[in-house]
């Protein structure tokens, strides 16, 4: 049984003898926590301690109710709001509730039991929102969102390492790694690891946004601001509200944005394009590349001072060519994970497939492995993927020889952390098979070019 969470209610009542009276009334259920406010924007300053009820006083001193109703519905989408007004008047009921209020009350002998009978049906949705949460957030721990992120070898023990210890906490993250290394995925595991599991997960590609709509695409628009904005429309950062947001390839950030962004980080509220009002947010930020950030911040083409707002916990994804056997791991899950979708029989690698895929470099990481072993299984005869059922392309810049476009740092690199790999991280083994010293080895290792278990 889920424990009882206390329930916390604002009332905003600027008479002092009623609001008390309503105080007194709330508070006499414990699991109540009340607090009352006199003004509209003694109720708005503190909206950041996320009450569950509100009951709003339709005339204040300082604002009416739909002002009051407008920023608190802008702010807490979610919450609850009560309008409580002397007035009896049909059409400002109905205005009120238009915008979003949950009820509207006029003050008289029966106000305080139906105020009573309110908070209790809405204190009992919560509740079983809260359960339904508690067991999403089981089901995201257990099982994830989406493709696991899968894989045995040493250096995707230490990423899980890394998840595990990001979602504990809202600190940002930093995740790099080649293209198709699963950047997305280690995003949306700390997600459902968290306690932000619940919340919206909000994943944006800022390669793939036109420059000139990218600021609208973050921080939104106002109607009007621009030719086409029809309607306001709410950035990501305020959609991601509450939960994650997720920018992969930040380095293609352009400079002017950067600093807005870096402003808008600091500050923890953004301004629509086109509007004046500041908006409060509360979200967690993971980004990503492929990269090299601090490379860019060198050669003038990324703000330092965004970099080290952004560096947070950072998580390096390592190429498929360097994770061993967990090439095979992947490749079976995929196969097992697709015939399963399309009610295909189970196919099983051959021996021969299970070389081919081993001995293949995959320059487009995990997800090239995903789209090759797929296709193997439509193409497959029988319940056997055959080497020649898998579309394997040769000759890919990061294959290694000499038609290959890497270094030659990068390839002997490359050599040694296969090497070291088949034969379970032993140094000597490695050192004799590859002719080489094994100090030379301990360096590589020592300076975070070699991985080892």
């Amino acid at each position: 049984m889920m424990p009882t969470l206390p329930f916390k209610i604002f009332v905003v009542e600027d008479n002092e003898w009623y609001g008390e009276l309503l105080v007194h009334r709330l508070g006499q259920n414990p699991n109540h926590t009340v607090h009352r406010f006199a003004t509209a924007k003694a109720c708005l300053e503190q909206l950041g301690e996320q009450p569950d009820f509100i009951t709003l006083d339709y005339s204040l001193p300082d604002a009416k109710g739909e002002q009051v109703l407008r920023q608190i519905k802008e702010r807490l989408p979610g919450v609850e709001v009560l309008v409580i007004s002397g007035q009896e008047d049909v059409g400002t009921a109905v205005s009120m509730l238009r915008q979003g209020a949950y009820d509207y009350l006029v003050k008289d002998e029966n106000t305080l039991d139906r105020l009573w009978n309110i908070v209790g049906k809405v204190e009992q949705q919560a509740r079983l929102r809260r359960e339904n949460n508690q067991l999403r957030r089981q089901i995201g721990a257990r099982y994830g969102a989406g493709q696991p992120l899968l894989g045995e070898h040493p250096t995707m023990q230490h990423v899980h390492t890394l998840i595990t210890k990001a979602a504990r906490t809202t600190i940002t993250v930093s995740v790099s790694g080649e293209t198709g290394t699963g950047k997305e995925l280690v995003a949306k595991a700390i997600h459902f690891q968290s306690s932000r599991a619940t919340q919206p997960f909000v994943a944006v590609n800022m390669a793939a946004i036109p420059r000139e709509l990218v600021e609208s695409e973050l921080f939104g628009h106002e109607k009007g601001a621009f030719t086409g904005a029809v309607a306001r429309r709410v950035g990501r950062l305020e959609e991601a509200n509450g939960g994650t947001l997720f920018l992969d390839e930040i380095a293609d950030l352009e400079p002017s944005l950067q600093a807005k962004l870096l402003r808008v980080l600091q500050e923890r509220e953004v301004t629509r394009v086109g509007g004046n009002q500041t908006v409060a947010f509360d979200v967690r930020l993971i980004v990503a590349t492929h990269r090299d950030l601090l490379a860019e911040v060198q050669a003038g083409r990324f703000r330092e001072d965004l970099y080290y707002r952004l560096l947070g916990l950072p998580i390096a994804l390592p190429p498929l060519r360097q994770r061993g056997t967990d090439v095979l791991l992947l490749a079976e899950s995929f196969v097992r994970d697709f015939c399963q979708v399309n009610n295909l029989p189970p196919r099983q690698l051959s021996d021969e497939a299970r070389d081919r895929l081993r001995a293949h470099p995959f320059p487009g990481n995990v997800r090239e492995l995903k789209a090759v072993v797929e296709l193997a299984a439509v193409l497959a005869d029988g319940e056997l993927i055959d080497g020649d059922d898998l579309p394997l392309r040769a000759g890919r810049a990061t294959t290694i020889g000499p038609g290959s476009q890497l270094s030659l740092r990068e390839q002997t690199t490359a050599i040694v952390q296969s090497c070291l790999d088949e034969m379970d991280g032993d140094v000597l083994a490695v050192a004799a098979r590859l002719h080489i010293g094994k100090s030379t080895i301990y360096r590589m290792i020592q300076q975070q070019e070699l991985r080892v278990g």
